[in-house]
């Protein structure tokens, strides 16, 4: 039997995806082009691993008539789910790409509010579906009413059943959470700057904050580069990858596409040096995409050798 993979999004989206040819602040702006995705980084890596053939199921907390939007599109896409509904609206995350400079404004909306049953409802779902090996992806903003250590316990509950958790989060979920040693954390350089709480200026200063978490408990220190690529470590190697050129069209998704590929090198055994390639590919892949689009595993695999890895 093939082990699912399950990815938790505690404050899921509607990602609003809105493309100017010039955006200028205080002035009217119309519209070229609008697309809208079920958004939020749990539901962003099932996206990715059900294009790489992965058995994966997402849950988290989802409300309101927007929420209906988010599980029916999900439907179509043949992504399994199972929320716990909660009271509220869902959010909606707009996101304004401006072409004339290629980036990206994000204005996100809090979400809803959240009880103590309602945690504890999602806590015996996510529970019943772990077992021996699965592998758990906790990533994103927390809406209102859940405590930052809601990562940190949930890491403790994956470790009794025996699997592994992937965390991509930031501020105090993100300091929590690596209490509870998950296998796998996956910062951006500003959580990690913020997580050792000084300027990073460096490829040493990088290292020796990535040694940091390694030295925690963490099996797997993945850290996204923007542009710059990545770099990734463990107890016995690093890389510095540096991905092949691209026009960004939208970067919302591709930490998230990172954090996929990674379940998926985990599941095939692949090397670490294979861990760094496929991770800065499906990144950079989708970054070329407009919207919330993700890449698929033949994009990847194309494009996998195009990718620049160094032993460091």
């Amino acid at each position: 039997m093939k082990l699912p993979v399950l990815t938790v999004t505690l404050n899921p989206a509607i990602d609003k995806t809105i493309t100017l040819s010039d955006f200028k602040i205080g002035s009217l702006n119309r519209v070229r082009h609008m697309r809208i995705d079920p958004g939020g980084k749990g539901i962003n890596v099932a996206k990715v691993l059900k294009e790489f053939d992965v058995d994966v199921i997402t849950t988290g907390f989802i409300a309101g008539n927007l929420g209906q939007y988010v599980m029916k599109k999900l439907e179509q896409q043949g992504i399994p789910f199972d929320f716990s509904e909660v009271q509220g609206e869902t959010r909606t995350n707009l996101k304004i790409v401006d072409e004339t400079t290629n980036i990206t404004t994000e204005i996100n909306e809090q979400g809803f509010d959240i009880t103590a049953t309602d945690i504890e409802k999602l806590f015996e779902k996510i529970n019943k579906k772990m077992v021996k090996d699965s592998i758990l992806v906790l990533g994103g903003s927390l809406p209102n009413g859940v405590p930052s250590t809601i990562y940190r316990e949930l890491i403790e509950m994956v470790h009794v059943k025996g699997g592994k958790v992937i965390l991509d989060a930031d501020g105090n979920a993100f300091k929590e959470g690596i209490e509870a040693k998950p296998y796998t954390v996956k910062p951006n350089l500003q959580e990690l700057e913020q997580y050792v709480n000084q300027s990073l200026e460096t490829e040493q200063d990088i290292l020796l904050a990535g040694e940091k978490l390694l030295n925690k408990g963490i099996s797997i220190v993945l850290i996204s580069l923007g542009s710059k690529g990545s770099i990734i470590m463990n107890h016995q190697e690093a890389y510095r990858v540096q991905p092949f050129p691209i026009i960004p069209k939208s970067t919302v998704g591709a930490g998230d596409s990172m954090v996929a590929a990674l379940v998926y090198c985990i599941l095939q055994k692949k090397s670490f040096e294979e861990c760094a390639r496929w991770t800065s590919a499906a990144g950079t892949v989708t970054a070329s995409k407009s919207g919330t689009q993700v890449c698929t595993l033949n994009e990847v695999q194309e494009l996998i050798n195009e990718v620049k890895c160094f032993k460091i």
